[in-house]
């Protein structure tokens, strides 16, 4: 049976489908800020703790990074390994799930370069192409 959304318009109900759009399904797990830039930095290195991500991510206020963080843990695409021991050592993984995402980002990252010499720009951004890391 399919789902259906109940709408009022004019004091009128129509019933309509629930939209499934894989385009807006992948901006929503990815989309938000600073989440691709966070799954890019998981892809070059194999894990990093909260304080290096904070590092490769100098822009993001602790408060957002954490935010993103849970919600791309949430969303199943990072692993979040919490180790018994004083101070506290948080570390962060892609999952397989996670990991199927990288030709996508890939291509944004191509598509982007493209954009940007095309208006005769530089990439100046801490992404880089990841054929220029080790591979994993």
């Amino acid at each position: 049976m399919k789902n259906h959304l109940v709408k009022t318009y004019n004091n009128e109900q129509c019933l309509e489908s629930v939209i499934h759009c894989p385009v807006e399904t992948t901006i929503n797990l990815i989309g938000g800020k600073y989440k691709s830039l966070i799954l890019w930095k998981l892809m070059t290195n194999k894990t990093l703790r909260f304080s290096q991500l904070r590092k490769e991510i100098p822009c993001a206020t602790p408060k957002m990074l954490t935010q993103q963080l849970r919600e791309l843990e949430s969303n199943q695409l990072i692993n979040r390994k919490v180790f018994p021991v004083v101070p506290p050592k948080v570390e962060y993984s892609l999952t397989d799930f996670g990991k199927s995402i990288k030709p996508v980002l890939e291509a944004m990252y191509q598509w982007g370069s493209h954009c940007l010499n095309r208006q005769g720009l530089n990439i100046n951004c801490t992404m880089a192409a990841i054929a220029d890391h080790p591979k994993q």
